[in-house]
Formats: structure tokens, C-alpha cells, sequence
């Protein structure tokens, strides 16, 4: 039996890990070849699917933001809780698909998904409460997992160079993206970019305002079009408008609509929205940085997200000249392969904790 632990899921904070969790678990319900059983909080009780589950009463999840008391009470209660629902002795590997080990176990062999290393490269962005829990936390997974999975090959190549591993336990396996849903509509595109991402300091809003702004002046009809969390409490430029949060159906209706994606992210462990735009044949615009060369290929007009200049030349590119092949490109992401990837790390943990 393979555990897969999403004890600590926080369905309402956790963006893209959520959509990675979605999409592993309904394609390893789909085309899946071991036995599994999905351990989720009592928050997400349907977060494993498909899949056989159990649900637990465990601790509120949220690790990625956590003010300092409630990272110091996660800590310190957290694997007493949790270890006991997990029921080890049973299970011939767990993976733990959210960054962190929690609880930790000695055994059964364990892999854990580490989405990215923000923190060790732009500890500015977080308090000293959120640094304390994510050193801590995503060190001691990476250092209890036989197996850590890395969801890029930047992702791996960060893990590789900042904790000395061995390059043999690391694996880069990207995610997938649903094409039933992500498709090119037949309508046509509008005078509006978009930028899908919540107002996170990694996210580099201001940049991406200041640039827009000079671009407008010369395209007085173009708008920019925001969703996701924590806009309300930002004075929004002339042309600037947020959403908020969407559904999934208004997100690819946005997709299918936009002018252009443009994404001035300062960092990425992955890049799903970029995936999702050229699925749906929206050119983009994305900054050349961390995964986003890898996810976009050469299907995306590139610039530098510190430059407002770059930024806005980058716009310019995508609207009037946009990179070619991004429906053949997203076409190469698909969670089938990436359920088969993650079966193969199970397979090889199942092995090793056999006797000889």
C-alpha cells in the first residue's frame, strides 16, 4: 500500500500545490497500476478523489504564510497528532506531496515534493516566523525522504546545489495540466492582458503596474486584468482591474479572451498559469527567470522582471509580434505522465524497504 499524506492541506492557501494535488491523484485513480490510500485533513475531505482515503482531525494547515505562534504550535504538535492517522506499519512507502514531512516517520521509505526553495532565495519576502517554520520543516523533509521529487529541473538543480544532495535522490517531475479544460476557445481575443497571481511580494505587482502604464500611454484602450487574493487593499492604476477570485470556467474564459498572459514573477518553482494560457492559445509574455524558461520553451516572449523597461518591452513584443507554439508546447505537460513518474519513485521506495 502507498500512503499519500495531505495532512497538511490548506484547500483555502494553497494555489498551485492544490492543483498538483488534484491532478496526481485523479490521474493515478485513472491510470494509476499500486494500491494507494490518501490520508486528508478533515478541511479537504475530498481532496483524494477517487482514490480510497482516510480523513483525519488534524491541525489547521497553512504552513507557506503562518504568522510565529501558530508556526511554533504547528511544530511542536503537529507529528504527535498526525503520525498516529498515518498508520506506518501498514504502508510500504508515503509520499508527501506539499514540501513538508509532517509527521515525520522513520519509516516506511518516504519521497516528498518540494514546489520550490522561494525562501532561500528571497528570504526578504517572509517574516522571521515563516523563515523559522520553512527551514525547518522543508529541511527536515528533504533530509528524512529516501527520495525527494522535485516538481522542475530548476527546482532539482536548487536542491542539488543548496543541500549538498546527491543527485540520484532528487528527481524533477513536472506536472500536468488538464486539456479537457485548458483549450482554445473560438472567440475573439480582447484588449486586455492578464496577470493571474495573487499580490504577493514574489509576484512583483508594482513592476508590472509601472510598465503597464507606460505602455497604455501609447495603447490608451488596453486594460490589465488581475485575479486572486489581496488586491483590495491596493490603490489600482488607470486601466487595472481585479477580479478577485475566480472559478476555474471564468479563469479559461479569461485565457481564451486575453490579448496576452503576462507574468513578471520574480520566482517559480513551476509556472502553471503560463502552461494554462498556451493551452488555451493566449500568447504570453513571462519574465526569464527560475522554471519559466523550461515550462515556456521557446513559446513565450521573454523579459527581465527587475527592469520596468524590460517589462514593458515584453509587453510590447507579445502584442504585437507573440511567440509561436504554444499549444504544441503545453501539449507535452499531461498528469498521466506525471502519475507514471511518481509510480516509478513508489515502486523503487516499496523496494527498498523490503527485506533483501
Amino acid at each position: 500500500m502507498i500512503g499519500i499524506s495531505l495532512l497538511t492541506l490548506n484547500p483555502e492557501a494553497a494555489g498551485g500545490t492544490l492543483t498538483y494535488v488534484r491532478g496526481l491523484v485523479d490521474a493515478l485513480a485513472r491510470t494509476g497500476e499500486l494500491d494507494y490510500r490518501v490520508f486528508v485533513p478533515s478541511t479537504a475531505p475530498d481532496a483524494g478523489g477517487a482514490l480510497p482515503a482516510t480523513v483525519v482531525d488534524a491541525l489547521p494547515a497553512g504552513g507557506g504564510r503562518l504568522g510565529r505562534a501558530a508556526v511554533l504550535a504547528r511544530l511542536a504538535l503537529a507529528p504527535r497528532r498526525l503520525r498516529r492517522a498515518l498508520r506506518p506499519a501498514e504502508l510500504d512507502a508515503v509520499h508527501f506531496p506539499l514540501s513538508t514531512m509532517l509527521p515525520r516517520l522513520d519509516g516506511p521509505p518516504a519521497a516528498t515534493t518540494i514546489h520550490d526553495l522561494q525562501h532561500e532565495a528571497f528570504p526578504r519576502f517572509f517574516s522571521r516566523g515563516q523563515l523559522r517554520y520553512r527551514r525547518h520543516a522543508y529541511g527536515a523533509a528533504i533530509r528524512h525522504s529516501r527520495v525527494v521529487i522535485a516538481v522542475s529541473e530548476f527546482v532539482r538543480g536548487e536542491l542539488i546545489e543548496r543541500y549538498g544532495l546527491d543527485a540520484d535522490r532528487v528527481r524533477a517531475i513536472r506536472h500536468g495540466i488538464d486539456h479537457g479544460l485548458f483549450s482554445p476557445g473560438g472567440g475573439p481575443r480582447q484588449a486586455f492582458l492578464l496577470y493571474p497571481a495573487n499580490l504577493w511580494p514574489h509576484k512583483n505587482h508594482e513592476r508590472l503596474f509601472r510598465a503597464f502604464a507606460t505602455v497604455r500611454e501609447e495603447r490608451p484602450g488596453l486594460r490589465l486584468v488581475l485575479t486572486g487574493a489581496n488586491h483590495g487593499g491596493v490603490r489600482l492604476p488607470p486601466g487595472v482591474e481585479s477580479r478577485g477570485h475566480v472559478s476555474v470556467d471564468e479563469l479559461v474564459g479569461l485565457y481564451r479572451s486575453a490579448a496576452a498572459l503576462v507574468y513578471p514573477s520574480l520566482y517559480e518553482g513551476f509556472g502553471m498559469p503560463c502552461l494554462e494560457a498556451m493551452a488555451c492559445g493566449c500568447p504570453v509574455a513571462a519574465a526569464r527567470v527560475a522554471s519559466l524558461p523550461e515550462v515556456c520553451g521557446e513559446a513565450a516572449v521573454y523579459f527581465d522582471p527587475r527592469s520596468v523597461g524590460s517589462i514593458a518591452e515584453g509587453i510590447r513584443g507579445v502584442l504585437d509580434e507573440p511567440a509561436s507554439g504554444g499549444i504544441e508546447q503545453a501539449a507535452g505537460f499531461r498528469w498521466e505522465r506525471s502519475a507514471a513518474e511518481h509510480d516509478a519513485v513508489y515502486r523503487e521506495l516499496r523496494d527498498l524497504g523490503r527485506p533483501a
